[in-house]
């Protein structure tokens, strides 16, 4: 069957939930991949939301976390607070975050691009709870399109911790050791980071996509794993349930990467 890079990646990051285990998404595409994996290989996967919504049944795609759905069939129906605290408690096994920029040791940039903070050329977000959540969840995966704007060697202000300067350096700045990026799932490949020098290297390529590809649209230096394999396809299974029951609306499968 035919598929889209969004599919595509939501497919790959639903891999990444196993059963049994927790995370804390928004909503957009780590929602739908909690979802898909709820739903075929992670059935005891306890999704929550950072308005309060903890363990839900998601009936339907949310539009925000703090959507009613996010509460339908829920353990609790809680705060922010309290699902903070989780996290920070060590209880909150994954979470989804993205960014403008990403750096070679997964740290994010949310907050403004060019310029300074007081006078930047362009105003960001800023962090919400990104900097909370991948400073206390176990494992962050990283889902963002792959240019090499974004996937920058120095990032204009550092909004989110990833491994920092490398090995060590989280647990220097007082981070429990053991936590960090895991994944970075893009529109091109798979990466993740090497155990020794906390880099990001390439660990999949999307069907059709090369490593030279991959390299041109990153901003510095990449390595890649040995082997290097290619990504996983999604199955006829995967489509239906993404297509009829995640998303039938399309407000996620109808946006472009």
């Amino acid at each position: 069957m035919s598929f889209t890079a969004m599919e595509l990646m939501i497919c790959c990051a639903a891999r990444e939930l196993e059963d049994g285990k927790t995370v804390a998404v928004g909503t957009g595409l780590p929602c739908a991949a909690a979802m898909l994996a709820q739903r075929t290989h992670a059935p005891n996967l306890v999704i929550m939301f950072e308005a309060g919504g903890v363990a839900p049944q998601l009936p339907t795609m949310p539009v925000s976390v703090g959507d009613s759905t996010t509460f339908h069939r829920a353990v609790m129906a809680t705060s922010m607070a309290d699902v903070m605290q989780f996290c920070q408690r060590g209880m909150v096994d994954y979470t989804f975050l993205s960014g403008a920029q990403i750096d070679p040791y997964g740290n994010l940039n949310s907050t403004f691009i060019g310029g300074t903070h007081d006078k930047p050329k362009v105003r960001l977000p800023g962090s919400g709870g990104a900097n909370d959540l991948a400073s206390f969840c176990w494992r962050t995966l990283i889902v963002m399109k792959h240019d090499a704007k974004k996937f920058a060697a120095k990032l204009d202000f550092l909004t989110t911790p990833g491994y920092l300067t490398g090995p060590g350096a989280r647990e220097a700045a007082g981070l429990l050791s053991g936590t960090g990026p895991h994944r970075v799932i893009t529109d091109l490949c798979v990466l993740d980071f090497a155990p020794a020098t906390k880099r990001m290297r390439v660990k999949s390529l999307h069907p059709g996509k090369t490593l030279e590809q991959i390299r041109a649209a990153t901003g510095f230096e990449l390595e890649a794993c040995d082997p290097l394999t290619t990504t996983v396809e999604p199955n006829e299974e995967q489509l239906r349930i993404l297509r009829t029951e995640v998303d039938p609306g399309r407000y996620i499968l109808g946006r472009a990467c």
